[in-house]
C-alpha cells in the first residue's frame, strides 16, 4: 500500500451553534444519516464540527477540494460497528472520486478527536 494523500482539519465546535439552526445549510453540508446521529447526541455542535472537519480533511487528502461536482452531503462520516469513524462516498461524489483513482482500489482512514470546543480530523488515503 502506498499513501496517496493526507489531510488534516481543525474546527471550533461553537462555530456550529448558529449553523445547526439553519436547515438549508445543514442539508447542504450533511447527509440525513449524519443529521439523525447528531440530533441524538448531547453536544450537537461538536458532532457537526467533527463531521465537517473530516469532510474538509478528506477533500485535502484527495486533492480535489469541494468543487467540480463533489458535494459535502455526499461525503458521509459514520462509524463502523466498533465505533471507528469511516467515510462513505455517495452519488456523483463517489463517481468522481472513483474516476480520479482510475478504478484502482483505495482505502480511506479517518481519525477524529475533540477537546472542549475544538475538534480535529485527519484523513489518510492509500492506494
Amino acid at each position: 500500500m502506498k499513501i496517496y494523500g493526507i489531510g488534516v482539519d481543525i474546527a471550533k465546535g461553537n462555530r456550529f451553534k448558529k449553523i445547526i439552526k439553519n436547515n438549508k445549510i445543514i442539508s447542504r453540508l450533511f447527509n440525513q444519516i449524519e443529521i439523525k446521529k447528531c440530533k441524538k447526541v448531547l453536544n450537537k455542535e461538536n458532532c457537526y464540527a467533527k463531521k465537517f472537519a473530516a469532510k474538509e480533511a478528506f477533500s485535502k487528502a484527495v486533492g480535489t477540494g469541494i468543487s467540480n461536482g463533489i458535494h459535502f452531503n455526499e461525503i458521509v462520516i459514520t462509524n463502523n460497528k466498533f465505533g471507528k469513524p469511516q467515510i462513505l462516498l455517495l452519488g456523483n461524489t463517489k463517481k468522481i472520486i472513483e474516476k480520479s483513482f482510475k478504478k484502482r482500489k483505495f482505502d480511506i482512514f479517518v481519525s477524529l478527536s475533540d477537546e472542549k470546543t475544538f475538534v480535529v480530523a485527519m484523513v489518510v488515503i492509500s492506494i
